[in-house]
């Protein structure tokens, strides 16, 4: 039998966590990068910072799933969800890890803004976590749901040429979706139009700073 974790092992889990999350290059990913093997196409320097710009945001936006889900782990109430969270955050390091790495071949570096995205969406997800389970599997849906439109929409505006980037991102739109069923189907509630569009709200703010930042 596996011995239980104490207060102290949780804590230093999570403190490996967060490191793994915020600090560059020190994610490993458990499956290789679905842009091993490809072929890298061509596009010239204006062209590589939009990619750039474009994979920092994904990067982020895979900082925040990840904090929210460490955050909702810490306070979800059913043992069930909680090793839900955590199996899905594991999936998550896998996209970190393959966004870090496109990003320094594309010369380029993951946004200064990591550690406030992450203290929000942390501090949000152990609040809904307190609340109700329920609540909490539903804002992860509603939460993937959105994460699943920017990859769709950055998969058409990637240049031509950037064959890598666009195999990282299909294969984490489909990594999300199924994270967002699961959370549905573990008994997360659907959330009304109106807390959708204020996820929405919030994820502009965050695209558009780590574009640049």
């Amino acid at each position: 039998m596996d011995r239980q974790q104490s207060r102290s092992d949780r804590l230093i889990h999570q403190f490996d966590t967060v490191l793994r999350t915020l600090m560059p290059h020190a994610a490993s990913p458990q499956r290789t990068s679905p842009a091993e093997g490809v072929a890298e196409g061509t596009f010239d320097d204006q062209e590589r910072r939009h990619a750039a710009g474009l994979m920092r945001i994904n990067h982020t936006g895979e900082v925040c799933v990840q904090a929210l889900y460490q955050g909702q782990g810490v306070t979800a109430k059913l043992p069930h969800v909680r090793h839900q969270m955590e199996q899905s955050a594991l999936e998550e390091i896998d996209h970190l890890a393959w966004c870090d790495e496109r990003l320094e071949q594309l010369q380029s570096r993951t946004s200064c803004l990591n550690p406030l995205f992450y203290a929000a969406s942390f501090g949000i997800g152990a609040a809904t976590g307190a609340v109700s389970d329920r609540i909490s599997l539903g804002l992860v849906a509603a939460t993937e749901e959105q994460v699943g439109k920017h990859l769709d929409s950055h998969q058409q505006s990637l240049p031509r040429g950037d064959n890598r980037s666009r195999a990282i991102l299909r294969q984490m739109a489909v990594d999300e979706a199924h994270h967002a069923q699961l959370a549905l189907e573990a008994g997360g509630v659907r959330f009304p139009a109106p807390v959708k569009w204020g996820i929405r709200l919030a994820s502009k703010v965050m695209t558009k700073s780590a574009y640049h930042l």
